[in-house]
């Protein structure tokens, strides 16, 4: 059981939901604005992506992450700020020839992945550690062993903490590699990814099993997707880790019911508090992961 809970909000991503909900944020406005409700509905940190402000779409545009990231500190919210840097890593075979990128493929290298982080400078960034067949179609996300490793030096040399995303017990191994390599200061911080197509399915047993092969003193959360959002959350905590919830991974509060991030925010936190254990304000969270801005 974890008693002191880290408690992020992932308030965008960058899957097609802006159809499907009008509460997921598109502009930098909008998603700033998000973040800041769900910092004051009690969230220790916000995972950012940023979107296309025309399209919707997901965009690694750096300008866009730099005037997000810069109205969420220019508003005076204390909030961990943790941004994606898990795209340009898509690859779409084109079915006329599958040796070659089909539309939509966004393949790129590991600098310029990480462009919007060196620009921005946040306490965490994302690093997913791993291959994955992404849908049921013929979209793979890339990211192989020397790009991770260059990543991984990259925001080690400035001072970000890399929150690896595992989305199954392969990427854990390959994680573990790269702690025992010095690429990941201490404590490596972990996200078990569930319910992700083709990946790890969202149920206890799953948890449990990526939990066991993570090395001693590693900080976790854990999230799940849809309908196993809030039950993945309890059981995360349960098992001793820490929390993810947000419009990335789910919409809805209820059954039929639309969500905002600070709806799904305190969901989760009176589910935390009704188990016992309280969430982290944001610089407990730095303090206990040796975040930039923490105490000593």
């Amino acid at each position: 059981m974890n008693y002191d809970v880290a408690l992020t909000c992932a308030v965008t991503g960058a899957g097609d939901t802006t159809s499907k909900s009008p509460h997921v944020p598109v502009t930098p406005a909008q998603i700033a604005d998000a973040s800041i409700e769900a910092a004051r509905a009690g969230a220790s940190a916000v995972h950012i992506h940023a979107r296309d402000p025309e399209t919707g779409q997901g965009s690694r545009e750096p300008s866009l992450f730099k005037e997000i990231v810069d109205r969420i500190r220019d508003s005076d919210t204390d909030v961990v700020i943790n941004i994606t840097a898990g795209m340009g890593g898509d690859w779409i075979s084109d079915p006329s020839n599958p040796a070659m990128p089909g539309p939509g493929t966004d393949m790129i290298g590991p600098e310029e992945r990480l462009a919007h982080v060196r620009n921005c400078l946040p306490e965490i960034c994302s690093l997913d550690c791993g291959t994955l067949n992404f849908s049921d179609t013929d979209m793979i996300y890339i990211s192989t062993p020397p790009t991770l490793r260059k990543m991984a030096a990259l925001v080690q040399e400035w001072g970000v903490k890399p929150e690896m995303e595992v989305f199954d017990l392969g990427h854990i191994r390959f994680a573990k590699a790269m702690v025992a390599e010095g690429l990941i200061d201490a404590p490596p911080m972990f996200q078990l990814c569930l319910g992700i197509p083709w990946g790890a399915d969202q149920d206890v047993e799953t948890m449990a099993a990526m939990k066991a092969q993570l090395p001693p003193g590693a900080s976790w959360a854990s999230f799940g997707i849809g309908r196993g959002q809030m039950p993945m959350a309890a059981a995360s905590v349960a098992l001793g880790g820490n929390v993810r919830v947000g419009l990335e991974d789910n919409i809805y509060l209820d059954r039929g019911v639309l969500a905002t991030n600070a709806q799904l925010v305190t969901r989760a936190r009176e589910i935390i508090e009704r188990m016992g254990a309280r969430v982290m304000s944001p610089q407990q969270m730095r303090n206990k992961l040796g975040l930039r801005g923490a105490d000593g």
